[in-house]
């Protein structure tokens, strides 16, 4: 089991710990905990090496927008051997609680990916009933998408979010490092 930080315990540690932000690196760029380094979550077992070692010299804080992301790699690390913790509410607490964010110049803000998500989601079952009107082999695009957002909610995991992350705006570095960058500064 992972353990958790709310933004007033994890503020006075920031020097003292390894923070890990699992975003994608285009919310990233668009603010994040300063001396946060990005892993995106689709990226994780590929740095689990460099996150033992850092993990080996020092505590591991991992952030993402709203605190869920973060508890999922928390509890990937933790089942790899890695002992972490997670900023419960992330970005978004440690922001409303008065805490800075880095904005890397050029960064342009992203939307969070849950918001992403609620877009496409919500955009795809409307297309599937308006097109219902005139195919009604068309409302299964709706039943596909409620079906996936109920398979989402009970293994708390996103496959929709997965797809977004890839897209060009998610998944380059825009003001940020890229991943082989981050993973050399954690081999330190």
């Amino acid at each position: 089991m992972s353990s958790a930080l709310t933004p007033q315990q994890l503020h006075p540690r920031l020097d003292h710990l390894t923070v890990i932000d699992v975003r994608t690196p285009g919310e990233y760029a668009g603010g994040h905990i300063p001396g946060a380094l990005n892993i995106p979550l689709d990226q994780l077992r590929r740095a689990l090496p460099e996150l033992r070692e850092a993990a080996g010299r020092g505590e591991l804080a991992v952030v993402c927008a709203s605190g869920s992301r973060s508890q999922q790699a928390c509890e990937e690390l933790t089942a790899a051997g890695v002992p972490a913790a997670t900023l419960v509410g992330g970005t978004d607490a440690w922001a409303e609680h008065g805490h800075p964010l880095n904005r890397p110049e050029g960064g342009r803000r992203a939307w969070a990916m849950d918001r992403q998500v609620r877009l496409v989601a919500g955009s795809l079952v409307l297309l599937g009933l308006v097109l219902g009107l005139f195919f009604p082999m068309a409302r299964w695009i709706s039943a596909f998408i409620a079906g996936g957002l109920v398979f989402s909610a009970l293994t708390n995991t996103c496959g929709m979010a997965v797809m977004l992350g890839k897209l060009p705006y998610n998944s380059r570095p825009r003001g940020g490092a890229d991943l082989d960058t981050t993973l050399a500064e954690l081999r330190g």
